[in-house]
């Protein structure tokens, strides 16, 4: 019995202490996972914001470096193919039983023509892809197309040609989608704040137009250099190799002449991306200059060189689809792409046809046109029929470079939106342009007279300067102009869309007097610069524009369980739609939100 007392008298002890180990415990606990007392949560979120605002510009930086290297890449490997292939040594000593000038013309024809269809399959291409991935595939046909070039026969060059063509519209129209919600999401992280402290209030209209502004410009002072990396496969390895311009122009005894006994052959014009220029080479193989001599290779190159040329291509443009799968993050969140493939591919279908009601892009249709004319005519027309002609085809790649270092540097330019009107660049750039076609129109170059160089080297300067007022100047409008993000991929492919439509014409018009083609291109740079200046007056007269609405997502419900922000029921996702787009039409600007509530009904059933 005694042992039994102490016993409890034992157990009895032992309670306190453990109830004192387990309020310890709870102690620790509460250490460990409550706050630590030295947690800030406003400078946190100032980190995490700041890496997010990190994250927007390195994307856009990727964006660019990828572009560039993409363009650069084409441009220089199908320069140096054309001015091999127009060399009839080299034909017969290589290709002489394939047809290889036969080739190199459909292959053209197929780069130029399969653009023209790209209205119908591009958004739905960039919906079902998405916006990244739409570019990343869009750069790996580039890169495929460079690789069909180690074995050049018909079956090889000519289905890549045409892939290139399918992709032209969807890579650039995805590319100007990138960079404007790059721009967008960057304003929401810089005033995230403001954000938090004024929920559901309109934001300003044009809040995000200075961010919109300064990409664009960083991504066209990027884009523009990739004229001058095309040039280096013909400076450091084809100019090695080429007649110098008393044997290619012996026979040339009138320069910008273009069209005379053309007859029925057409320029390679519009080779690659609908907002850059063909290479001008390929207007060699084509005979657009009277008396130019058929043999310009003084010696035929290596295979073991070309192959090394080509490899080293085929380095920079698999590159460009790294830089794009690794360092370019998703334009939008998972949950918004659903939703934007949500609204049925037959209304993704007609949204670009019924985007071109609205009055300001009719009234933009010429100034896309214009945009397409200048930079090809200054790669083929110009720099053919007046560089290449004055100085010789050895200096082509220097004149190309002047027109790139000028285009990238005077890109910077249309910073000046920041302080200025958004019409003083485009309508600086339309000026320039001005003045050096009827300075073209009425003055031809002595041919193989050196001379003349400083003249020419200003001309492509100062084009440069008033193409990249153009292009940057261009995309910016787009951007201020359409801030809904449902809406940028449409805008953006009937921007390139006109584009590829121009590149078309350009391909057929090379039977045309060079007067012809510099006076069509006057008079649609007269239209253009009309419309836009009517347009303009329009929107400060707060002109309603008509927008078709863009229809609510179709959540699936068998398959994919989509959960609304507020929900956790699937039949519950009427309300959540209904709820974001009361917040979409209070962004809306008010004549926006008013002519699409004055929509006729047909579109309402259509677009649901």
């Amino acid at each position: 019995m005694e042992k039994d007392v102490d016993g409890c008298q034992d157990g009895a002890k032992t309670l306190p202490s453990t109830g004192l180990g387990t309020e310890g415990a709870e102690t620790q606990l509460d250490d460990f996972v409550g706050a630590h007392p030295d947690y800030n949560e406003e400078e946190e979120e100032q980190k995490y914001f700041r890496r997010k605002r990190l994250g927007v510009i390195k994307n856009v930086v990727a964006a660019s470096l990828a572009g560039t290297l993409t363009y650069s890449v084409y441009l220089g490997l199908l320069q140096m193919q054309l001015i091999l292939h127009y060399d009839e040594t080299y034909r017969e000593v290589k290709y002489s039983n394939i047809r290889l000038e036969d080739i190199d013309h459909k292959v053209l024809m197929g780069i130029n023509v399969t653009p023209v269809a790209a209205l119908l399959y591009t958004p739905i291409f960039i919906r079902f892809f998405g916006t990244k991935w739409a570019m990343f595939l869009a750069v790996g046909i580039y890169a495929l197309f460079v690789s069909s070039n180690y074995w050049e026969r018909y079956y090889t060059l000519v289905p890549s040609a045409v892939a290139i063509g399918m992709v032209i519209v969807p890579l650039w129209a995805s590319m100007g989608t990138y960079i404007t919600r790059m721009a967008q999401k960057y304003y929401e992280y810089v005033n995230y704040k403001e954000e938090q402290e004024k929920e559901r209030q309109r934001r300003p209209r044009d809040a995000c137009n200075a961010y919109i502004i300064v990409f664009q410009t960083v991504f066209y002072s990027c884009f523009h250099l990739s004229f001058v990396c095309a040039q280096m496969p013909m400076v450091f390895f084809l100019n090695n190799y080429l007649y110098q311009l008393n044997h290619t122009l012996f026979a040339v005894k009138h320069c910008g002449e273009a069209g005379r006994g053309a007859g029925r052959h057409r320029e390679p014009l519009g080779l690659g991306l609908t907002m850059a220029c063909a290479p001008l080479a390929g207007t060699l193989s084509h005979g657009t200059l009277p008396g130019f001599n058929k043999t310009v290779l003084q010696s035929l190159p290596r295979s073991v060189s070309l192959i090394i040329v080509e490899s080293a291509l085929m380095a920079a443009a698999f590159l460009a689809m790294l830089v794009v799968l690794v360092l370019c993050g998703a334009a939008y969140r998972p949950m918004e792409e659903i939703d934007m493939r949500s609204i049925g591919w037959g209304n993704i279908f007609q949204l670009p046809f019924k985007h071109m009601r609205d009055y300001r892009l009719r009234h933009l249709f010429p100034l896309f046109i214009y945009s397409g004319f200048e930079v090809l005519f200054v790669c083929t027309g110009f720099s053919l029929n007046y560089g290449v002609c004055a100085l010789g085809l050895e200096r082509l790649a220097y004149l190309l470079m002047a027109y790139g270092f000028s285009a990238s540097a005077c890109s910077s330019l249309a910073l000046c939106m920041l302080c200025l009107r958004r019409q003083i660049p485009l309508l600086a750039g339309a000026f320039i342009h001005a003045a050096l076609l009827v300075t073209l129109f009425c003055w031809a170059p002595e041919p193989r007279y050196l001379a003349q160089a400083p003249l020419l080297y200003s001309i492509a300067v100062l084009w440069g300067a008033g193409s990249a007022l153009n292009k940057t100047g261009i995309s910016i409008l787009l951007g201020m102009l359409y801030k809904k993000k449902e809406r940028q991929d449409f805008i953006f492919t009937i921007y390139h869309w006109w584009q590829a439509l121009a590149i078309f014409t350009v391909y057929l018009w090379s039977g045309l007097p060079m007067k012809a083609k510099l006076s069509i291109m006057l008079l649609t740079l007269v239209v253009a610069v009309g419309t836009y200046l009517w347009m303009e007056r329009k929107v400060v007269q707060n002109m309603e524009v008509r927008l078709p609405r863009i229809p609510r997502p179709r959540h699936k419900t068998r398959g994919y369980r989509y959960l609304e922000d507020n929900s956790d029921e699937t039949g519950s996702d009427g309300d959540g739609d209904k709820e974001d787009n009361d917040k979409e039409d209070n962004d809306r600007h008010p004549t926006e939100a008013a002519s699409e509530d004055e929509l006729p009904k047909e579109d309402g059933e259509q677009l649901g």
